[in-house]
């Protein structure tokens, strides 16, 4: 669900990500197995709540999450027992019986999944329990019955899918409980929410601290149909509407909005933002995309995908510890209300290894546990690395720099080595231009990684390669570890790489065949040397 060719370019700039066969047919008997027994008991269950919904008296289109002197482990409970769990039996009849069946596949071991499970449960208790979708929440031991996951069309842990009348589509929306919530609304055919007095408002709110409000004449016109339009394409922002002026007071308190209006309210000290000119789809679309997220983002595992995948491609991340974040929240709110919809601000813990490293091993602090400021402009795929102090003026001259295009991108290197007598030099970063590309001679340089697994392989080769041609003046031989050293002009895509950077062309370095064998690479060693030289031996 959440994979791709690795170049030195997607290896620096794809972080997410989130992250991706034939079964054999279902038999049915008349008798109903034990697991059938259990799911036709769930489904009983399930039409109970419905039918207590129906007759319990609440407002048909919310109930309060307040659960009243309820525990949270007997809410979990109850979301728990709504969820369905498929096996090798029942899962086939259970997506053809329904129109709409949320299914997630997961496996004991794995820790996203168990993160996600809480969520997926408390999401099916809103749902059947207070929302009154028509929509079946279950989920399947992919890794238990894996006939039944493959015929789902689960081929990683986590996957949601959802099921409509047997056709599965993928899972779009946000990992939290709400965000499940309104994607499922909106996909089974309720973008919006309706509301027609002040009662209804104020239950509302109690459930939704973020949303979108549109105030109408009628619920009807071109510019309603853009709102309608707008609501159903959005996957991650719950619409509502209304054509009470007193309503729209409850719902967005700080104007007196004039009809046709549109604004969204977050849970942020910026609270209420609306959107000015003529209401068109793309319009408030680009609106909410623009303003959705907080002027801060703090990264969580449940939002790390959507942060990435923000259409603003100019983004500032601030790693520190715990408290030191809390200490400059309040600084790069007032930074970021300058920079709104050009520059985006993510806060991440340091001590959130599996959020924090990934970015951080790209400029080699993944050991560092001093508060960082990194940037990315991944409209021309460079990174750059704040190293002044991280004082509000250099964090804000950092955030204009970024949006001006004037900082200087950052590569990483090692510390300069001593190659004295060395017949192999180390190239580093910053010594790339000067060992390489403003060298007078020819240089093979060996490119590798430590994760690679036929480096070594080459590596034996170059030393053995170093030592035939060994005297000659004009071939140097040079080798460069790209996990821990950048340069704009070296684009490797695999690895290892042999590179043969003529003496009158570095810009066109020739890529060498690392399959090949000492004789085969010698000979096309000695056809790209250009010199009057008496050649080394091509035999070995």
């Amino acid at each position: 669900m959440f994979g791709s060719k690795l170049t030195s370019r997607s290896l620096v700039f794809t972080l997410v990500l989130l992250l991706l066969l034939v079964v054999s047919p279902f038999t049915f008997t008349t008798a109903l197995s034990e697991e059938e027994d259990e799911y036709a008991d769930d489904l009983q269950e399930l039409i109970a709540i419905d039918d207590e919904q129906e007759s319990g008296g609440s407002s048909p289109h919310y109930e309060s999450r307040d659960f009243g002197k309820k525990s949270e482990a007997e809410v979990l409970s109850k979301a728990q027992r709504v969820v369905i769990e498929l096996n090798g039996d029942s899962t086939k009849r259970v997506i053809e019986e329904n129109e709409y069946v949320l299914v997630l596949g997961y496996a004991p071991w794995c820790s996203r999944s168990a993160e996600l499970m809480p969520e997926f449960a408390d999401a099916a208790n809103m749902l059947k329990g207070s929302l009154g979708i028509g929509i079946l929440m279950a989920k399947i031991d992919a890794e238990r019955y894996p006939k039944a996951a493959s015929f789902l069309g689960i081929k990683g842990f986590p996957t949601l899918l959802l099921f409509v009348n047997g056709t599965s589509q993928p899972y779009t929306g946000g990992f939290s409980s709400e965000e499940m919530v309104l994607w499922a609304r909106k996909k089974t055919g309720v973008p919006v929410i309706r509301i027609n007095s002040i009662t209804e408002a104020n239950e509302f709110l109690k459930q939704h601290a973020t949303y979108a409000v549109g105030l109408f004449d009628k619920f009807e016109g071109p510019d309603y149909g853009e709102f309608v339009k707008a609501a159903a394409a959005d996957n991650e922002i719950q619409f509502v509407e209304t054509t009470s002026a007193e309503v729209a007071d409850i719902l967005y308190p700080v104007a007196k909005p004039t009809k046709p209006f549109f604004g969204l309210v977050k849970s942020e000290p910026e609270h209420y933002t609306s959107l000015d000119g003529n209401l068109s789809s793309d319009g408030i679309l680009r609106f909410l995309e623009n303003n959705k997220f907080p002027l801060v983002t703090l990264m969580t595992e449940l939002n790390s995908a959507k942060v990435y995948s923000s259409l603003n491609k100019l983004q500032v991340y601030v790693f520190a510890e715990t408290d030191d974040l809390k200490k400059l929240v309040g600084i790069l709110q007032e930074i970021a209300k300058k920079f709104k919809s050009k520059v985006m601000i993510v806060a991440v813990d340091i001590e959130e290894e599996n959020l924090a490293k990934p970015y951080l091993t790209l400029f080699g602090l993944e050991d560092s546990e001093e508060t960082a400021i990194i940037a990315f402009d991944y409209n021309s795929n460079s990174k750059y690395l704040l190293e002044s102090d991280p004082t509000s003026r250099n964090i804000e001259d950092f955030c204009s720099g970024l949006l001006h295009g004037t900082l200087t991108p950052y590569y990483k290197s090692q510390p300069i080595p001593d190659n004295k007598n060395a017949s192999i030099l180390t190239v580093v970063g910053k010594t790339f231009d000067d060992l390489v590309l403003s060298s007078p001679t020819n240089i093979l340089l060996e490119v590798h990684t430590p994760w690679c697994i036929t480096c070594e392989t080459t590596s034996k080769q170059m030393q053995k390669l170093a030592k035939h041609f060994e005297g000659l003046e004009n071939l140097v031989f040079a080798r460069i570890d790209a996990s821990t050293n950048e340069h704009p002009q070296l684009q490797v895509e695999e690895y290892p790489a042999l590179l043969f950077y003529p003496a009158g062309d570095k810009s066109n370095p020739i890529k060498l065949p690392t399959k090949s064998s000492l004789k085969e690479l010698a000979a096309i060693i000695n056809k790209n040397l250009k010199t009057k030289e008496p050649l080394a031996k091509d035999e070995l």
